[in-house]
């Protein structure tokens, strides 16, 4: 394991993009300029949670909104994306603090040619 610009081995940086989900992302992206493994989990912390926590926030509101028409279908969507993302976050920091470049479907191969 190496070091990065920011003096983390790079596996804590790694496992530390997905402690507050996208938003430790888009930090890490910001502050380290060099490491491939870290802007690697940075991109992927981003393009996993940032889109699930919308479409989870969106089908949360929908369901609130229409409840009284059925809407608790969306709120029960809702609840089950948060359970996914939920095991992705421990799926993902778990593999980062091993030191592995473990890339989720669709989005691990749009965080790989982001760090390249």
């Amino acid at each position: 394991m190496g070091k990065t610009s920011m003096g983390l081995e790079e596996n804590i940086a790694g496992l530390l993009c997905y402690v507050l989900g996208w938003i430790t992302g888009i930090v890490f992206l910001v502050l380290e300029k060099e490491n491939k493994f870290v802007r690697f989990h940075a991109w992927q912390s981003i393009a996993t949670f940032l889109p699930l926590s919308i479409l989870a926030w969106i089908l949360g509101a929908i369901g609130v909104a229409l409840w009284w028409l059925g809407g608790f279908i969306f709120s029960a969507i809702s609840w089950l994306i948060w359970i996914i993302v939920l095991i992705l976050w421990l799926i993902l920091m778990f593999k980062a603090y091993q030191g592995e470049m473990y890339k989720l479907p669709i989005v691990g191969d749009f965080a790989e040619a982001r760090t390249k």
